[in-house]
C-alpha cells in the first residue's frame, strides 16, 4: 500500500491535524486511503496523553488540551518536528511493540548520521541522549492503535526553546532532562527531513 509523503511548512494547530489523522483512519479502515507521514509543527502546545496526572501539570496557568494518544504530559512548539502517520499494522503481523521498536530505530539512526548517539529506554518511552552523568530525552513518542491502524507520533527537538518544559514534568519523568539537537550539537541539519523519510519508509519495510 502507497505511503503518502505529507511536508507542511507552515505551523499546523494541533486539533487541526489531530482531526486529519483521524479522517485518514477512516479511509485507511474503509481501503479507500494511503497510509501517511506527515511532516510539520505546531504553535505553542501543551497537550495530555491518556495516562498524564493533574501533579504532571506545574503551572495551573497553562492550556492543556486532552488527546487518547499513549503517553503523558508534553509540549509542543516552534523548533520541534512533529512526524505524525497512519500505518496499517493489519499489513505488518499486527505487531504493535515491533512498530515502536521501528519507530525508535528510525531517530536513531537518523541520529547517528548526524554524529548524535541516542537509545531507547524500555521503561521510559522515547530516545534518549547520555551527557556525562545526565540522561536527556531528544525524542517523545506517542501513538493510539484503532482497528489496527497506527497514529499520532514522534517528536524531535531541534532547537525549540528547552524553558517551555518548565511548566510540566515532561512525560511524567522527574529524574531526567529535556535537550535539543542544537544543544548537542551546532550543525547543519537541513537534511534531517529527508533521512528521516528514508529511515522510515526502509525500516517499515523490514
Amino acid at each position: 500500500m502507497t505511503i503518502e509523503i505529507k511536508i507542511s511548512r507552515k505551523p499546523i494547530k494541533y486539533d487541526r491535524a489531530i482531526d486529519y489523522l483521524e479522517k485518514k483512519v477512516i479511509s485507511l479502515n474503509s481501503k479507500k486511503g494511503n497510509q501517511l507521514l506527515w511532516i510539520l509543527n505546531h504553535p505553542d502546545t501543551y497537550t495530555a496523553g491518556i495516562s498524564a496526572k493533574k501533579e504532571e501539570i506545574l503551572d495551573k496557568n497553562i492550556k492543556i488540551i486532552s488527546t487518547n494518544r499513549g503517553g503523558k504530559v508534553t509540549w509542543h512548539g516552534p523548533g520541534q518536528k512533529i512526524y505524525y502517520f497512519v500505518i496499517d499494522l493489519s499489513k505488518k503481523n499486527k505487531d504493535i511493540r515491533k512498530f515502536i521498536k521501528m519507530i525508535e530505530k528510525t531517530i536513531i539512526q537518523t541520529l547517528k548520521e548526524f554524529n548524535i548517539r541516542s537509545f531507547a529506554d524500555r521503561k521510559n518511552v522515547g530516545i534518549w541522549i547520555k551527557k556525562g552523568s545526565k540522561i536527556k530525552k531528544i525524542s517523545a513518542i506517542g501513538i493510539k492503535v484503532k482497528k489496527w491502524i497506527a497514529y499520532h507520533g514522534f517528536s524531535i527537538n531541534m532547537n525549540n526553546d528547552l524553558k517551555r518544559y518548565d511548566k510540566i514534568i515532561p512525560c511524567g519523568i522527574r529524574n531526567r532532562g529535556v535537550t535539543n539537537l542544537m544543544e548537542l550539537k551546532n550543525q547543519d541539519y537541513k537534511n534531517f527531513d529527508k533521512i528521516i523519510i528514508k529511515n522510515f519508509l526502509n525500516n517499515l519495510k523490514s
